[in-house]
């Protein structure tokens, strides 16, 4: 028989702390950050994390569903403001808010092994591309950028705000800001190469 009782509280809240943990270790040492570290960082033995989290693999797929899950929804909510420019920039800043995530790996290494991670990433990136549509028709934004580029930018400002130590932690929001007005209209100067295969 199924069991259809809710889980304990005991066990969400390992759950949480355990995924963020995760993404701050996998965040800090790549995807061969170990299962004893995230543990350790979460407070909780290993035996916790693999009756969650059977493999590594369950791991980094849960993370990744969590955050493109969080990132949809938002673009979903944004699809259709007033402001479609005002509506990117905030779902490029609750894009960047999701600190851990600096690159595109973890998208790409957990889309190729989990189909779920595979399907919520390519509804994730047909959110983009219609929040780039938008912006762009309404002149929000430069003619000439597509989709995909502003997908390959989304994680830029926290990446490069990791190669400033010591400074203050929303230092990305002004490498956000610089990004952004590089995708305006005003004063945009032709771009040197195509852009790249749609994502």
């Amino acid at each position: 028989m199924t069991d259809t009782r809710p889980p304990r509280a005991d066990a969400v809240r390992n759950r949480a702390a355990l995924l963020s943990a995760a993404a701050d270790e996998f965040a800090e040492r790549g995807m061969d950050a170990s299962v004893a570290d995230i543990a350790r960082r979460a407070g909780v033995g290993k035996g916790t994390v693999f009756r969650h989290f059977p493999t590594k693999d369950d791991l980094i797929a849960a993370i990744v569903l969590d955050r493109v899950g969080e990132l949809t929804t938002a673009g979903d909510r944004l699809r259709d403001a007033a402001d479609p420019g005002g509506a990117l920039l905030e779902f490029l800043t609750i894009a960047a808010q999701q600190r851990q995530q600096r690159d595109l790996s973890f998208l790409h290494v957990a889309g190729d092994t989990n189909a779920a991670v595979a399907e919520a990433r390519d509804q994730m990136y047909r959110t983009v591309h219609d929040l780039v549509d938008r912006a762009r028709t309404h002149g929000a934004l430069r003619t000439d950028v597509t989709g995909t580029d502003v997908i390959l930018l989304m994680c830029a400002p926290n990446y490069v705000a990791s190669y400033a130590p010591g400074a203050s932690p929303d230092l990305w929001r002004r490498y956000l800001g610089i990004l952004f007005d590089g995708l305006r209209p005003q004063g945009a100067h032709p771009l040197p190469e195509p852009p790249p295969p749609a994502l």
